[in-house]
Order: structure tokens, then C-alpha cells, then sequence
């Protein structure tokens, strides 16, 4: 059950101040309707008095103060899964922007999920070929790691985290596995260059 307010009072930036709110919760998801009836998301920072602090995932341009409905919808950000997501490209908010259908879940999961205790975790065991002998030899990769490639301009990051993607795989194992592959501040041209490259050689079907 989601609750509507006409409230706002104040836009600074990506950030939004909606008066009279009642229990509003921190990271709630929040949706923003514009006068021509176009959707925005945002979040919820901070809740203080009444008051609610959004984060506007989409910027605040067309937003009125006084202006402009937001809907508290009660629950914070969850993604949907399923093995259809498989080949599907996503916006950072988990929406397709691939031109293909909405994804039909069989589960939503929370994004923000509880850390896991490392004593309970399993032993990770599964090798993971990344083909770039730098990494294979001295940062060796197992399966459900998070690998991060932070580099300067200039320098050939696309095609070595392109190159990673495309021709991983799990040693001796004949199950398949997923590659979760996530852009931050990326350029268009860098971006298409990323769904060029993983559905020309194929990696598309096995990434998300």
C-alpha cells in the first residue's frame, strides 16, 4: 500500500524535501510523478520530523515544488530473478533497457541484503579461467568473487574487462555459470561497445 503526498518543498540538486510525511523509512523506494505524467524513482535518505529526505535516481529536472505527486510504496529496492534475466541488460535500477519484456520473477530479492558471516560461508573451491595470465597467476579468481577495474583515462580498461567476461570460465566443471558484468560512469560509446562485444562472441547469453 503505497501514500501519496503533494508536499514538496524543496529541490537541491538530485535531492528532493517532502513536508508532512508519516512513517517513511530509510532507503524506501519512492516514485516521483511529473505534471505530464512521466514516472521518476528516487529513494529515501533521511526521515526527520516529518519530514523526508528522496534521492532522485533520474535528477530532479520537471519537478515542481508544490507541484509534483511522490508515492511512498512501503518497500525498499528488491530485483527481480529468474534465469531469464540471462542475456537481458539492465539499467542501474534494474529496469531492462534492452528492448526486450519485462522480466517475470520467480523471486524478488533484496538488494541490500545482510552480510554473510565468513565462518559460514563455503570454501571456495571453483577456478575461475579469466585467460589474462596476470590475474590468473597472482589475483586467482573463484567462483561468486567480485573482481573491481578501476582505471585512468586513457588506458585500455573496456577491452581488458570486455576480454574477461567474454572468456571466463570454470575449470573441470561442466555446470554452467553466470558473469554479472556492471558499468559505473561509462560513456554511450563505451557501453555499446560492451553489448557489441559480449553478444558478438556469444558471452551475451551467459551474462547479466
Amino acid at each position: 500500500m503505497y501514500k501519496e503526498f503533494t508536499s514538496v518543498s524543496e529541490i537541491h540538486g538530485p535531492l528532493l524535501v517532502v513536508e508532512e510525511v508519516q512513517d517513511a523509512r530509510y532507503m524506501e523506494i519512492v516514485e516521483i510523478e511529473l505534471q505530464d505524467g512521466s514516472i521518476k524513482r528516487g529513494q529515501v535518505l533521511m526521515t526527520s520530523a516529518g519530514r523526508a529526505l528522496v534521492q532522485v535516481f533520474e535528477g530532479t529536472e520537471g519537478i515542481g515544488v508544490g507541484q509534483t505527486k511522490v508515492r511512498f510504496l512501503g518497500r525498499i529496492m528488491e530485483l527481480p530473478v529468474s534465469e531469464d534475466i540471462l542475456g537481458r541488460i539492465f539499467s542501474g535500477s534494474g529496469v531492462p533497457i534492452d528492448g526486450g519484456p519485462p522480466v517475470v520473477p520467480d523471486a524478488r530479492m533484496d538488494i541490500n541484503s545482510n552480510p554473510i558471516n565468513p565462518v559460514a560461508r563455503d570454501y571456495p573451491v571453483d577456478f575461475i579461467q579469466t585467460g589474462i595470465s596476470a590475474i590468473d597467476g597472482l589475483n586467482t579468481l573463484v567462483r561468486g568473487q567480485k573482481l573491481p577495474i578501476f582505471s585512468g583515462s586513457g588506458l585500455p580498461h573496456a577491452r581488458l574487462a570486455a576480454q574477461i567476461a567474454r572468456q571466463s570460465k570454470v575449470l573441470g566443471e561442466e555446470e554452467k555459470f553466470a558473469v554479472v558484468f556492471g558499468a559505473l560512469g561509462i560513456t554511450f560509446e563505451e557501453a555499446n561497445y560492451f553489448i557489441t562485444e559480449l553478444r558478438n562472441t556469444g558471452a551475451i547469453e551467459r551474462s547479466i
